[in-house]
């Protein structure tokens, strides 16, 4: 649990709560799902790029040691 402490930013299981509710009342139960899944994917998506990034700077500088 002292992992997550940082990833937070000092939010509290109180705060986490009304965040939550609030997006209920604005998007409801149908729509929240939905709207999940798509952070989700964004998410996963911004990932693989950016693990695509680093993965050619890295070949980038191998090259260069190579030289």
């Amino acid at each position: 649990m002292e992992n997550l402490i940082p990833l937070t930013l000092g939010i509290g299981p109180g705060s986490i709560a009304l965040i939550g509710v609030v997006a209920l009342i604005i998007f409801g139960p149908k729509k929240l799902p939905e709207l999940g899944r798509a952070a989700g994917q964004t998410l996963k998506e911004f990932k693989s790029a950016t693990n695509g990034i680093m993965e050619d700077d890295k070949d980038k500088k191998d090259e260069m040691k190579e030289k």
